[in-house]
Protein backbone atom coordinates (compact mmCIF):
# COMPACT_ATOMS: atom_id res chain seq x y z
CA UNK A 1 0.00 0.00 0.00
CA UNK A 2 2.73 2.48 0.96
CA UNK A 3 4.81 1.43 -2.05
CA UNK A 4 1.88 2.33 -4.34
CA UNK A 5 1.47 5.62 -2.53
CA UNK A 6 5.17 6.48 -2.87
CA UNK A 7 5.16 5.43 -6.52
CA UNK A 8 2.17 7.67 -7.13
CA UNK A 9 3.74 10.63 -5.37
CA UNK A 10 7.09 10.23 -7.10
CA UNK A 11 5.57 9.82 -10.56
CA UNK A 12 6.03 12.76 -12.94
CA UNK A 13 2.39 13.81 -12.55
CA UNK A 14 0.98 12.58 -9.23
CA UNK A 15 -2.65 11.53 -9.23
CA UNK A 16 -5.12 13.98 -7.82
CA UNK A 17 -6.27 13.11 -4.32
CA UNK A 18 -9.80 11.73 -4.18
CA UNK A 19 -12.46 13.86 -2.58
CA UNK A 20 -13.12 12.45 0.89
CA UNK A 21 -16.55 11.48 2.13
CA UNK A 22 -17.93 13.48 5.05
CA UNK A 23 -16.82 10.96 7.67
CA UNK A 24 -13.22 10.91 6.45
CA UNK A 25 -13.27 14.69 5.91
CA UNK A 26 -14.29 15.29 9.53
CA UNK A 27 -11.63 12.89 10.78
CA UNK A 28 -8.96 14.61 8.65
CA UNK A 29 -10.02 18.05 9.92
CA UNK A 30 -9.83 16.83 13.51
CA UNK A 31 -6.31 15.55 12.84
CA UNK A 32 -5.32 18.81 11.14
CA UNK A 33 -6.55 20.84 14.11
CA UNK A 34 -4.66 18.57 16.52
CA UNK A 35 -1.43 18.98 14.57
CA UNK A 36 -1.70 22.75 14.11
CA UNK A 37 0.28 23.62 17.25
CA UNK A 38 3.12 21.31 16.19
CA UNK A 39 2.28 18.67 18.78
CA UNK A 40 0.00 15.70 18.11
CA UNK A 41 -0.65 14.85 21.75
CA UNK A 42 -2.07 11.58 23.05
CA UNK A 43 -4.97 13.54 24.58
CA UNK A 44 -5.85 14.87 21.14
CA UNK A 45 -5.72 11.42 19.55
CA UNK A 46 -7.96 10.07 22.31
CA UNK A 47 -10.41 12.95 21.85
CA UNK A 48 -10.49 12.42 18.07
CA UNK A 49 -11.31 8.75 18.56
CA UNK A 50 -14.05 9.51 21.11
CA UNK A 51 -15.64 12.06 18.77
CA UNK A 52 -15.56 9.70 15.79
CA UNK A 53 -16.93 6.80 17.84
CA UNK A 54 -19.81 8.91 19.15
CA UNK A 55 -20.67 10.58 15.82
CA UNK A 56 -20.42 7.48 13.65
CA UNK A 57 -21.11 4.58 16.01
CA UNK A 58 -17.73 2.98 15.40
CA UNK A 59 -15.99 0.35 17.48
CA UNK A 60 -12.36 0.68 18.60
CA UNK A 61 -10.95 -1.14 15.56
CA UNK A 62 -13.05 0.87 13.08
CA UNK A 63 -12.18 4.20 14.69
CA UNK A 64 -8.48 3.36 14.73
CA UNK A 65 -8.63 2.51 11.03
CA UNK A 66 -10.54 5.72 10.19
CA UNK A 67 -8.09 7.82 12.18
CA UNK A 68 -5.14 6.20 10.38
CA UNK A 69 -6.76 6.96 7.01
CA UNK A 70 -7.43 10.52 8.14
CA UNK A 71 -3.84 11.01 9.28
CA UNK A 72 -2.58 9.85 5.89
CA UNK A 73 -5.05 12.02 3.97
CA UNK A 74 -4.35 15.06 6.16
CA UNK A 75 -0.64 14.74 5.47
CA UNK A 76 -1.20 14.57 1.71
CA UNK A 77 -3.90 17.22 1.33
CA UNK A 78 -2.45 20.64 0.51
CA UNK A 79 -5.55 22.58 1.53
CA UNK A 80 -8.41 22.46 3.98
CA UNK A 81 -11.17 23.42 1.56
CA UNK A 82 -11.62 19.86 0.25
CA UNK A 83 -12.53 18.72 3.77
CA UNK A 84 -14.95 21.55 4.52
CA UNK A 85 -16.57 21.17 1.09
CA UNK A 86 -17.33 17.51 1.78
CA UNK A 87 -18.83 18.44 5.16
CA UNK A 88 -20.88 21.31 3.74
CA UNK A 89 -22.33 18.95 1.13
CA UNK A 90 -23.28 16.35 3.74
CA UNK A 91 -24.16 18.29 6.90
CA UNK A 92 -27.04 20.77 7.14
CA UNK A 93 -26.08 24.25 8.33
CA UNK A 94 -27.91 23.83 11.65
CA UNK A 95 -25.77 20.76 12.47
CA UNK A 96 -22.40 22.32 11.60
CA UNK A 97 -22.06 23.96 15.00
CA UNK A 98 -21.65 20.43 16.37
CA UNK A 99 -18.69 20.03 14.02
CA UNK A 100 -17.18 23.27 15.31
CA UNK A 101 -17.66 22.04 18.89
CA UNK A 102 -15.85 18.81 17.99
CA UNK A 103 -12.99 20.79 16.43
CA UNK A 104 -12.71 23.03 19.49
CA UNK A 105 -12.78 19.95 21.70
CA UNK A 106 -9.70 18.59 19.93
CA UNK A 107 -7.94 21.97 19.90
CA UNK A 108 -8.39 22.30 23.66
CA UNK A 109 -7.76 18.63 24.55
CA UNK A 110 -4.10 19.20 25.38
CA UNK A 111 -5.00 21.90 27.90
CA UNK A 112 -3.40 24.70 25.90
CA UNK A 113 -4.93 27.34 23.70
CA UNK A 114 -2.73 28.17 20.73
CA UNK A 115 -2.99 31.21 18.43
CA UNK A 116 -2.51 29.05 15.33
CA UNK A 117 -5.34 26.76 16.41
CA UNK A 118 -7.54 29.81 17.01
CA UNK A 119 -6.72 31.06 13.52
CA UNK A 120 -7.48 27.69 11.92
CA UNK A 121 -10.76 27.36 13.81
CA UNK A 122 -11.77 30.81 12.64
CA UNK A 123 -11.06 29.81 9.03
CA UNK A 124 -12.90 26.50 9.41
CA UNK A 125 -15.92 28.22 10.93
CA UNK A 126 -16.03 30.61 8.00
CA UNK A 127 -15.66 27.81 5.44
CA UNK A 128 -18.44 25.84 7.13
CA UNK A 129 -20.78 28.84 7.22
CA UNK A 130 -20.65 29.23 11.00
CA UNK A 131 -20.28 32.77 12.36
CA UNK A 132 -17.47 33.87 14.68
CA UNK A 133 -20.05 34.40 17.44
CA UNK A 134 -21.43 30.87 17.02
CA UNK A 135 -17.89 29.48 17.05
CA UNK A 136 -17.04 31.43 20.19
CA UNK A 137 -20.15 30.13 21.93
CA UNK A 138 -19.24 26.57 20.82
CA UNK A 139 -15.74 27.03 22.27
CA UNK A 140 -17.17 28.23 25.58
CA UNK A 141 -19.48 25.20 25.79
CA UNK A 142 -16.49 22.91 25.22
CA UNK A 143 -14.40 24.73 27.82
CA UNK A 144 -17.15 24.18 30.43
CA UNK A 145 -17.19 20.39 29.86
Amino acid sequence: MFADLLRGLLAPAPKRLPEPDARLALAALLVRVAKTDGLYAAEEVERIEKILMARHGLNAFEVSDLRAQAEELETQAPDTVRFTRALKDAVPIEDRIGIIEALWSVALADGQRDAEEDQLLRLLSNLLGVTDVESSLARRRVERE
